[in-house]
């Protein structure tokens, strides 16, 4: 089975993405890690997914989401929401393999677009990520994929071909939206672009904005 939630596990664990996360930069592999699954939105799904699993969490931000924007009423925008549910279609069925594994690359591949999608992962730092994936206890095909997908030139079309489903279109939007802090034109850009491309309503990306800044019930600050 793909196993996204290694992949990601793998590069959040480096003690240099954990600190270079803190304190917003990005260079090199650690650069790499905090933008996959920690951007400024993204570090609060960090706990969901390690409690839940990647898909669950991500699932989970665009099912509620979804739910919200379905809904028309103004409602409090809560952090705090839950893992997709079982019995919906953001969900692969568990005993499906297959699809677990298209899902799992799918969102895989959109981190990693919306990663590099203001051009600040060059050759030198492609370097740097692989000699780190080199070192993880991952498996080889899993490896071999982030390899090509950090490798290859970001490709919009391949990351959209994921979007078999509306649901799993919701669900690569919210990947790449917490894979990015979305703050400079060309990560904005791209994320309008990649709604379009995914036909999603204006709605339900604001709903899933609003989800992935909003701060915990009981937070402070």
């Amino acid at each position: 089975m793909f196993d996204i939630d290694g992949i990601l596990k793998a590069l959040q664990t480096d003690p240099n993405a954990r600190r270079q996360a803190t304190t917003g930069a990005m260079a090199g592999a650690a650069g790499l890690a905090a933008g996959m699954l920690m951007g400024k939105s993204g570090g609060k799904l960090l706990g969901k997914a390690t409690k839940y699993g990647a898909i669950a969490a991500l699932g989970g931000l665009a099912w509620h989401a979804w739910q919200r924007s379905q809904a028309k009423t103004s409602t409090t925008v809560s952090g705090d929401y839950g893992p997709a549910p079982a019995d919906k279609a953001f969900l692969p069925p568990p005993q499906d393999e297959a699809a677990h594994d298209a899902l799992a690359q799918s969102l895989v591949r959109a981190m990693i677009a919306a990663a590099k999608a203001d051009g600040r992962i060059d050759a030198e730092e492609n370097q740097r990520i692989f000699a780190r994936l080199e070192a993880m206890d991952l498996d080889p095909q899993c490896k071999a994929f982030v390899f090509d997908e950090l490798s290859a030139p970001l490709n919009l079309d391949a990351v959209v071909a994921g979007a078999d489903t509306p649901e799993h279109a919701a669900e690569i939007y919210a990947a790449s939206l917490v894979a990015m802090d979305a703050d400079t034109p060309a990560e904005k850009a791209y994320l309008q672009m990649l709604a379009a491309r995914l036909g999603l309503e204006p709605t339900l990306v604001e709903e899933m904005h609003r989800a992935a800044i909003a701060e915990p019930s009981g937070a402070t600050s």
